[in-house]
C-alpha cells in the first residue's frame, strides 16, 4: 500500500487525504496546532501535529521516511514573508531533508505570475512576481523541481463556507475596483483535490497551473452574481494595491493539467455558485 503524507491538512489537503485514502493509499495528516489535530480525531486515517517550521519537528515523523509521497499544502495563516519563508521554502526543506520522500508535491500559487496585461498565461510563461512573498514561493518551486518533484501552481480557492468574492456580494462589501476589467482565477477546492491526487498518483514530475476553465473578469463576475440573487451590482472604488501578493491581471491556462486526462467538476465560478448551495456558508 502507497503511503501519503499530507503536510497541511486543512481546507485543501483534507479534501486531498479523503480522495488518497479512498484511493487506497495509506495516509497520514499533519496539521499545525493540536486543536486541528483533536478535530479531525474521527477522519479514517491518523492525523498527527507537526510544525513544518521546525526540523526536529518533522524529524518526529521519522516512521514515513521515504513514503511515496508527501503533499505540501500548508497554509502560512495570512502571515507576511517571514512566515512564507518558515512555513512554504523551509517546510519544504525540512520535509526533503528529514524525510525524503520519493515524490515531493508543492502547492504554490498562480499568483507568481505578474503578468499585468490580460495575456493568457501557461507554464512555460515567465513568472516573476515583483512581491517578496511570490518571490518566495518562487525559490520554494525552484527547490522542489531540483528534487524531482511536481509544483501545483493553485488559483484563488473558494469551496464550501469559504468564497471571498461571494461573501463581499452578499454582505454588500464588494467593490468593483477601477473599471473592473481586472482578470480573476479561481478554483473550487474538490477540484483542486482531484488534481492534487491525479498529480501524485501520476508521481507528475514538473509545474501545473491548477484552475478552472473561465477566467472572468471582475466586473463579470458582480454582474453575474447581480442578476443571479436579484441584487444591486456593488458600487466602483479604487483599486486595492496592498494585496499581500500583489495586484495582476492575466487568464490562466490549465491545458497541461487537462492533458492528464482532468476535468474540473465546476468548469467556472459560475456553475459553482448555481449547483453548490454549500458556498454561501449561510449568507443569502
Amino acid at each position: 500500500m502507497p503511503r501519503a503524507l499530507i503536510a497541511g491538512c486543512g481546507f485543501v489537503g483534507l479534501a486531498t487525504a479523503r480522495l488518497l485514502h479512498a484511493a487506497g493509499w495509506s495516509v497520514l495528516g499533519c496539521t499545525h496546532s493540536a486543536e486541528s489535530t483533536a478535530a479531525l480525531a474521527s477522519e479514517p486515517f491518523p492525523v498527527r501535529q507537526a510544525d513544518l517550521s521546525s526540523l526536529d519537528s518533522v524529524r518526529a515523523l521519522d516512521e514515513w521516511r521515504g513514503c511515496e509521497a508527501i503533499v505540501h499544502c500548508a497554509s502560512s495563516g495570512r502571515g507576511g514573508a517571514d512566515a512564507y519563508r518558515a512555513v512554504y521554502l523551509g517546510g519544504a526543506r525540512h520535509l526533503l531533508e528529514a524525510l525524503a520522500p520519493q515524490h515531493l508535491l508543492f502547492t504554490s500559487s498562480t499568483s507568481v505570475y505578474g503578468q499585468n496585461d490580460g495575456t493568457w498565461v501557461t507554464e512555460e510563461s515567465p513568472a516573476v512576481p515583483d512581491r517578496e512573498t511570490g518571490q518566495i514561493l518562487r525559490e520554494t518551486e525552484d527547490l522542489v523541481l531540483a528534487s524531482g518533484g511536481c509544483n501545483a501552481r493553485l488559483a484563488g480557492i473558494y469551496g464550501p463556507g469559504r468564497s471571498v468574492l461571494l461573501k463581499k456580494f452578499l454582505t454588500g462589501e464588494a467593490v468593483i475596483e477601477g473599471d473592473g476589467s481586472r482578470w480573476v482565477n479561481q478554483v473550487h477546492r474538490d477540484d483542486i483535490a482531484t488534481a492534487l491526487a491525479l498529480l501524485v498518483e501520476r508521481r507528475a514530475t514538473g509545474t501545473f497551473n491548477v484552475a478552472d476553465d473561465t477566467p472572468l473578469s471582475q466586473r463579470d463576475i458582480y454582474t453575474w452574481l447581480a442578476a443571479h440573487f436579484s441584487r444591486e451590482l456593488p458600487p466602483t472604488g479604487p483599486i486595492d494595491t496592498h494585496r499581500k501578493r500583489g495586484v495582476t491581471s492575466k487568464r490562466v491556462s490549465n491545458t497541461k493539467l487537462r492533458a492528464l486526462r482532468w476535468a474540473p467538476r465546476y468548469p467556472s465560478f459560475r456553475d459553482a455558485v448555481a449547483g453548490d448551495p454549500s458556498l454561501t456558508g449561510g449568507v443569502e
